[in-house]
């Protein structure tokens, strides 16, 4: 009786307190109401993520919040373009704009970009109690500066991986004939020497039986950055060749004779290598980026391929786009001896962990309600069906969701290789002058894709290059 008297008290004191209160919807309609009528504006690479924020996350936040989003989706040259020029001019046009972690060490060196953990410690009452940094994958830390301080959301994070036809692979005349052919099992390629053996044997297969079908992608574009990073983030590592072939304890060295790799014979063998694939990939890999290799793998012309992950789960399983669904396997790519060891080592890594964030310029007129945008595409809830859109997992709780373990089944296991092999992938190094080296180097590797150089020698200049490049921003000594 007297706990019940206690307990009685206890709920007219809480609902009087409660009458005596201002009503408080949520902390979004809170937080937003003083920037109602507000437009952010933002601007991504037209990606599977990027396209989740534009029409599913934006609109819902605006919903939350009153507070308009508007996101400019277009392609990989034209959004560094628009960014950049907005925020070396600081005309503020943007409030949040899309980060790749190969460059987000240049946007910091040159204080673009504001500190997201200073702001929200500077401004506590725009801290969301459903945003928390720790929430995020180690993904994060390519965002961080030395203090640990975040400069970026993580937006999108995937692996680069090894795609192959699991109905090619399993078909038992093709098995037959590669038995017959090679004198052993068709399976996966774990070497080099493997890949290109399967890559061999599947383009005069699709030439004998009269198919559109080759052997390999390649994203070996003759005029676009694209094919400049597949052989340095994806195909040099799986050699043994890392952070582009540039030794930072070495004075910054490229070149073999000063102590780097870029024109090391692991260099050159990585090329000769992907540059065969190239020759018997689909005609149009001579003028494919990321996405013409996603469009080829989905259309079926080729038997495998080194394919970026944001667009793993459409070729695996939206019919609407893709002739492959269901019959997509993945893989680590294929390997030198030693290359996973030291990966296992922390002392390399087998290809390229790719992503991005979305970070505040410092010169937005619209920081705080920028702030909150950015916070809420953090969130633990809004990852799983963003993940299921896109293969991206940002937020560690992301892997434990049950849509997300039951799209991994469908997938094939792909959300559980991201889990537990991703820490064999690595970003970008982080280098301040990525840009300005890709800029000095890429039209000589255009001209080993177009034959005017040979490989070799191609690679002999680009060391050197980069090396004068590096000593002209006074990086090398």
């Amino acid at each position: 009786m007297r706990y019940a008297m206690k307990a009685g008290a206890i709920a007219l004191t809480l609902s009087l307190a409660a009458a005596a209160s201002p009503a408080r919807a949520d902390f979004w309609s809170d937080a937003g109401a003083k920037f109602k009528g507000v437009t952010l504006h933002g601007v991504t690479e037209s990606t599977p993520p990027s396209n989740f924020i534009k029409d599913v996350l934006a609109p819902e936040f605006e919903k939350k919040t009153g507070i308009k989003v508007e996101i400019e989706t277009t392609s990989w040259d034209q959004m560094y373009d628009k960014a950049i020029k907005d925020m070396e001019a600081g005309t503020g046009i943007y409030d949040v704009v899309y980060i790749e972690q190969d460059i987000v060490y240049s946007y910091m060196a040159r204080n673009f970009l504001t500190d997201i953990t200073k702001a929200l410690k500077d401004q506590p009452d725009l801290k969301a109690p459903t945003y928390d940094a720790a929430n995020f994958t180690s993904f994060s830390n390519y965002f961080k500066d030395a203090n640990g301080d975040l400069y970026g959301v993580p937006m999108e994070a995937f692996l680069k991986t090894y795609l192959y036809r699991k109905d090619l692979f399993e078909d038992p005349e093709i098995q037959a004939a590669f038995k017959q052919k090679t004198g052993h099992d068709l399976k996966p390629a774990t070497t080099h020497e493997q890949y290109t053996e399967i890559a061999d044997f599947f383009t005069q297969w699709g030439k004998d039986h009269n198919m559109q079908l080759w052997g390999s992608t390649a994203q070996a574009h003759t005029g676009h950055p694209a094919s400049w990073y597949e052989f340095f983030e994806t195909v040099a590592p799986t050699f043994g060749v890392y952070n582009w072939g540039i030794d930072a304890q070495k004075d910054y060295a490229a070149t073999v004779e000063h102590g780097g790799q870029m024109n090391s014979d692991k260099a050159k063998a990585a090329l000769k290598w992907w540059l065969h694939l190239r020759d018997i990939a689909p005609p149009e890999s001579s003028q494919s980026t990321w996405t013409e290799v996603a469009t080829t793998f989905a259309a079926g012309r080729v038997a495998q391929g080194l394919v970026y992950g944001e667009n793993a789960a459409w070729i695996a399983t939206d019919s609407s786009q893709s002739k492959v669904t269901g019959k997509v396997g993945f893989a680590l790519p294929p390997l030198k001896p030693g290359v996973l060891e030291a990966a296992e080592a922390g002392k390399g890594y087998v290809g390229y962990y790719d992503g991005g964030a979305f970070g505040l310029p410092v010169t937005s007129k619209n920081q705080e309600a920028a702030l909150l945008f950015l916070q809420f595409i953090g969130q633990n809830d809004v990852q799983p069906d963003w993940a299921i859109a896109a293969p991206r997992v940002t937020n560690t709780a992301t892997f434990d969701d049950p849509k997300v373990k039951a799209m991994d089944i469908k997938l094939g296991g792909f959300y559980t290789m991201l889990k537990d092999q991703g820490k064999l992938f690595a970003g970008a190094p982080p280098y301040p002058f990525h840009a300005q080296v890709r800029e000095a180097t890429a039209p000589i590797f255009f001209d080993i894709l177009t034959g005017k150089i040979g490989p070799d020698e191609g690679l002999d200049k680009m060391a050197a290059k980069t090396e004068e490049e590096l000593t002209s921003l006074g990086y090398r000594k």
